[in-house]
């Protein structure tokens, strides 16, 4: 049985701003030599342990699976940088192996360690800035670039002090010289050609950059809608030119129904925020048509767009027909604002059952609900490109 404990619990949105967009110094080069995380060395050799051998004992269906975003599929990458976006403590990794907190912005696993598991490489996609070097089989079967809180604006990492996409890529051509060392050019060659690549962000751009801070004041929906959809191809291309052969590119949920913009933007019913699905919907919209015409200029290239809207939508209104009983509140404390450093194990007591929620926090769903949605990606998307 979990600890639920009754207390007061009372905090105002203007300190979940300041507590978690605050910006602090993080240069790029912190950033690539970051080493050092919060996460215990025996939460860390777990997750490589539960490594060692495939959940499919299969041919894997992709030589690896390479991730770029936010916090939906960071696994860890945050925990060694100076930014206030972590979930290297408790509770979060409250149901991972050992029940320990390794990074993730969820209770257990992410999408990326289920995609992994049903490609046949491994059961967990380890951070690229892992507190211990990766072996070889780790190293060449797939990372995580990922860093929560950043976005395809370029505001959007500066505000929360998290690693930007350019530099993610960075980080791969980095790797890729990592692969190269261990495994020879054949291998590198055949990670560009055969690896999934994944990326997945917008949602920080939306829910912090545009409505939160309004950094983005002079830009009416459909115009800020269309600056991310800028951005965002432009990393599609960058990553093509990189040598990817086979990407991903996963849509902006229905953010406005997430429990934290419900309780900011909501009104007083905490309904959907209206705003915030109009962006999310344009930008979508957009990036269909962007990559229909990079599908043109790279023909030998392979690009899907995982339209993932609609079913998180399904999932929100109706969450009894994915067993599910609470989608508007995460589990973690009040469920009404609580993420990263508001969700921790002195302030923040944590539901009885996380399997009648979707959402872990405010802002990140649970485990179970991840699961659901990735076994939907994994099986109307990432198949037509393996």
């Amino acid at each position: 049985m979990r600890q639920q404990e009754e207390m007061p619990h009372l905090i105002s949105c203007s300190l979940l701003l300041l507590v978690l967009l605050a910006p602090t110094n993080c240069s790029a080069s912190a950033r690539a030599a970051a080493g050092v995380s919060s996460i215990s060395s025996a939460a860390a050799a777990a997750a490589a342990a539960a490594n060692t051998t495939s959940s499919s004992k299969n041919k894997p269906q992709a030589a690896a699976l390479i991730v770029f975003g936010d916090s939906i599929v960071d696994p860890g990458n945050n925990n060694g940088i100076n930014t206030i976006v972590k979930a290297d403590f408790p509770p979060y990794g409250d149901d991972f192996l050992n029940h320990r907190p390794t990074g993730r912005f969820c209770n257990g696993r992410i999408p990326t360690d289920f995609i992994a598991s049903r490609l046949g490489l491994k059961d967990l996609l380890p951070p690229y800035l892992s507190p211990q070097p990766l072996d070889k089989p780790d190293l060449i079967t797939g990372v995580s670039f990922a860093s929560g809180g950043t976005g395809f604006d370029p505001l959007t990492p500066k505000l929360a002090s998290v690693i930007s996409l350019p530099d993610q890529l960075a980080m791969f051509r980095e790797y890729l010289g990592k692969v190269r060392a261990a495994a020879g050019d054949a291998k590198a060659a055949e990670i560009l050609s055969r690896g999934v690549f994944a990326i997945c962000a917008g949602s920080d751009d939306v829910a912090n950059t545009y409505f939160t801070m309004r950094a983005r004041s002079n830009y009416d929906h459909a115009s800020y809608a269309r600056l991310l959809v800028q951005h965002a191809s432009s990393f599609v291309e960058d990553l093509i030119h990189a040598g990817a052969r086979r990407v991903a590119f996963i849509g902006i949920p229905p953010i406005g129904c997430v429990p934290s913009q419900r309780t900011m933007s909501g009104g007083l019913e905490r309904g959907c925020s209206q705003g915030h699905n109009e962006v999310a919907v344009a930008y979508n919209a957009g990036m269909v048509r962007e990559l229909a015409a990079l599908r043109k200029k790279y023909p030998g290239t392979l690009l899907v767009f995982m339209d993932i809207y609609g079913f998180l939508y399904d999932m929100m209104m109706h969450p009894r027909s994915y067993g599910f009983t609470q989608a508007t509140k995460g589990c973690c404390g009040t469920g009404l604002l609580e993420v990263s450093v508001l969700c921790n194990g002195v302030t923040s007591a944590v539901c009885d059952d996380v399997g009648d929620y979707l959402f872990w926090d405010s802002y990140h769903p649970t485990e179970k609900a991840y699961k659901i949605l990735a076994d939907f990606v994994y099986d109307n998307y990432v198949k037509l490109i393996i």
